[in-house]
């Protein structure tokens, strides 16, 4: 805060403590009167300073929202006018009414603020530099996997993780399970969902809408990603196509492990650890660490054995990726002459 901005506040509490002192409301004496005044301008600055951290669609939302509740309150009171109610309950009930709609239309404005879309109020509040709105959708599969918890550790994801009660049941359904398999999955997502949030680099947040019209999960997660303009986090085949047929935006956590891995070409000479025997005549495979499988012509008597092979050729599979090389048993016994 500028030492400007804080010498305005000063003032303009000392303004509404003399004001009360001069004009004695209530008929205090001139003591409770200032303290009444200072209350006062203290309780207006607070509030100033909350309204700094608000967004001006929050603030719009709010005005909004306090103004239908206003009118809400003024037509139910017309109403219970006509009523028979004596006067005292009458005038108690529309005090009452009129400050209870004001302040559920002010709550409920704020929390659907962030949906307005003031560019169509003609660019009358073009001028606030609002973020862009950056939110990714979770699904089930994705926090089960627990990859994505790494990721966010890097921060190469950013903005707000939504994470339906919808999703939450499905987790809790499988951590139930009389299956031990599916009891541990279902234990596990819920471990990573409370290990991000205690993340501070990323927010996750639990949103309650729902889609009944939906019986399908995988439906209610594309409707939620496009009601947010947001982008589905998934490592599910069908979802991840079936949302970009929708034209919902995803980022699959099963692509971005196949882009990351080690580019290989054919040709090139590398160490791998023959673990077991392949489909075809006289095969090995091995794999690298990060999972990618190598079939390795010629390596069938060298299982549990370290050995340089030649790359061949490499498939880009949907599964992901797999290498396969040749094993040359004349090269290798030259190099161990050399050696």
């Amino acid at each position: 805060m500028s030492w400007e901005m804080g010498a305005v506040r000063v003032i303009f509490v000392i303004i509404i403590t003399a004001a009360a002192i001069h004009l004695q409301p209530f008929g205090l004496s001139g003591i409770r009167s200032a303290i009444l005044g200072l209350a006062l301008g203290i309780f207006f600055i607070l509030f100033e300073i909350r309204l700094e951290k608000a967004s001006l669609k929050r603030l719009v939302g709010a005005a909004f929202g306090s103004i239908l509740g206003i009118l809400g309150a003024l037509m139910i009171s017309h109403l219970l006018s006509l009523t028979a109610i004596n006067d005292n309950a009458k005038s108690f009930f529309q005090v009452t009414l009129l400050l209870l709609m004001a302040y559920v239309g002010l709550v409920l404005g704020a929390n659907k603020g962030d949906l307005l879309n003031l560019g169509a109020l003609g660019g009358l509040f073009t001028t606030e530099k609002t973020p862009r709105r950056n939110y990714k959708v979770l699904d089930t599969s994705v926090i089960i996997d627990g990859r994505i918890a790494d990721v966010c550790e890097t921060s190469f994801i950013d903005g707000t993780l939504i994470v339906p009660q919808f999703v939450l049941r499905e987790l809790q359904l499988v951590a139930d399970s009389s299956d031990p398999l599916k009891r541990n999955r279902g234990r596990r997502g819920l471990d990573i969902l409370q290990r991000m949030q205690k993340m501070s680099n990323i927010t996750v947040q639990i949103v309650e809408e729902d889609y009944p019209q939906f019986r399908e999960v995988d439906l209610k997660l594309i409707e939620l990603a496009r009601a947010y303009e947001g982008k589905i986090v998934t490592n599910d085949f069908n979802l991840n196509k079936v949302a970009q047929l929708q034209g919902v935006p995803v980022l699959n956590i099963n692509e971005l492990a196949n882009a990351l891995k080690p580019v290989v070409l054919p040709g090139e000479i590398m160490r791998v650890f023959i673990l077991k025997e392949g489909k075809e005549y006289n095969q090995g495979v091995a794999y690298l660490d990060d999972g990618t499988m190598v079939v390795v012509d010629n390596a069938k008597k060298l299982i549990s054995k370290t050995i340089d092979i030649s790359v061949t050729s490499v498939l880009q599979t949907t599964a992901g990726k797999m290498i396969f090389g040749k094993y040359d048993e004349r090269r290798a016994l030259v190099e161990a002459v050399h050696q």
